[in-house]
């Protein structure tokens, strides 16, 4: 039985191994590499390699990400908390969020994929609704929207 060496060019090749089955953000890669290997200098240095090799690109990831969610129906506002989560800064963040979508069509899409252009019957069932769209990260301004536009779709 043999023991494999850890070298850093088996953590860069761990890393684009991870890089080769979707794009990752350097906070990614760094705590999934951390969890395999004990060596954050050699980790640090293997991703900034990446980076500069334009194999890892926190852009690239944060617009496959933002267009990953956004098929799924999702808001900015959950889309720039997760972003935040994966290591994502605020400011790379608002610039691919405020150049990808209208925010009060997609709110609308969703209201009309969820609840087709059913009536409000009354407060509680329009909580429920206002709910729904503010878990999938919706501003109120979105949801607001969103209700009107189903309302006059009816007339």
């Amino acid at each position: 039985m043999t023991v494999h060496e850890i070298t850093p060019a088996s953590i860069r090749m761990s890393a684009m191994n991870f890089l080769a089955m979707r794009e990752h953000s350097a906070h990614e890669l760094k705590v999934k590499l951390s969890k395999k290997f004990d060596h954050p200098d050699w980790i640090a240095r293997e991703l900034e390699k990446l980076k500069q090799d334009g194999l890892q690109s926190d852009e690239r990831f944060t617009e496959a990400y933002i267009s990953m969610r956004l098929r799924q129906g999702k808001g900015a506002l959950v889309i720039r908390l997760e972003l935040k989560e994966k290591g994502i800064s605020d400011a790379l963040a608002s610039q691919y969020l405020s150049s990808h979508t209208d925010w009060n069509q997609l709110a609308l899409k969703a209201y009309v994929k969820k609840f087709g252009n059913t009536l409000v019957s009354d407060m509680k069932e329009k909580s429920r609704r206002i709910r729904f769209l503010t878990a999938r990260g919706f501003s109120s301004a979105n949801i607001q929207y969103a209700l009107k536009q189903s309302l006059e779709g009816d007339d």
